[in-house]
């Protein structure tokens, strides 16, 4: 089973070499590494290419301008040759060297169509301390329409699953990812698996929390990504999911 692994970059110069250092030390070596990269001035187009030998012919990027973060999935999903695609961040990296291993071998043992685990948050002046766990454990498609959702980087699916439900809507900008679940789970109805396992590190300051004025608009698109998939919400059930994720900060693991 080849798993293909998309990472969307515009100038990441500072971040990205955590990313393709992660996917390089994956023990799964069928991986086909996608970089999709946004047009980037800051020199995050030649660490790539320092890094593609690396991959021997399993990397594939391109560098042109694209609509955003969306369109600049869709590109690399569309490269992507894998039976099985996932995508990663340019400024998160993977946080133990067999999370490719274990999607791999779920999915070739239980057939299904998509798997999820959980990821963690950090700073980026502390990629050690863990400041928020999103567990996406307790997941089930009815939560959507509360606005609560499998933790994206986690998220691998098949190819044809892409094929037959489409790719990310563009014309969203924040919730798109979202609307794709909402989509893939309540309108596809796929079948899926919880793993057990911490995916992915994430630094903090996504767009979708820098402002109120970026959550406001998170939440009308969540709202709107239920309605257009026709499940039934309002914006108070949506909005809930904020208190979940302040019990979020509440279950970070011990160790």
């Amino acid at each position: 089973m080849k798993v293909s692994i998309v990472t969307t970059s515009y100038n990441s110069v500072a971040t990205i070499k955590d990313t393709m250092e992660s996917v390089l030390s994956q023990t799964y070596r069928n991986i086909e590494y996608i970089v999709k990269d946004g047009g980037s001035t800051d020199g995050t187009l030649e660490l790539v290419k320092e890094y593609e030998p690396k991959f021997n012919g399993r990397m594939k990027w391109i560098s042109e301008e694209d609509k955003g973060i969306y369109d600049g999935m869709n590109q690399g999903i569309a490269m992507a040759t894998g039976d099985v695609i996932g995508i990663i961040n340019s400024d998160d990296f993977f946080t133990s060297n067999d999370i490719i291993e274990n999607v791999v071998n779920v999915m070739q043992g239980e057939k299904v169509d998509a798997v999820y685990g959980d990821i963690h948050f950090v700073r980026d002046s502390d990629l050690h301390k863990t400041i928020r766990y999103y567990s996406s454990k307790r997941f089930r498609p009815f939560w959507l329409r509360f606005g609560f959702m499998p933790a994206h980087p986690s998220f691998y699916v098949r190819n044809d699953i892409y094929k037959k439900a489409g790719l990310y809507k563009t014309d969203y900008q924040i919730a798109a990812d979202f609307e794709i679940m909402v989509r893939l789970f309540l309108k596809y109805r796929i079948s899926y698996r919880y793993i057990n396992r911490d995916f992915v590190t994430m630094r903090a300051g996504g767009a979708s929390t820098k402002s109120i004025h970026n959550r406001m608009i998170g939440l009308l698109e969540d709202v709107r990504a239920c309605r257009e998939n026709g499940i039934h919400t309002n914006r108070l059930f949506v909005a809930s999911k904020y208190l979940y994720k302040i019990l979020q900060f509440r279950e970070i693991p011990k160790h």
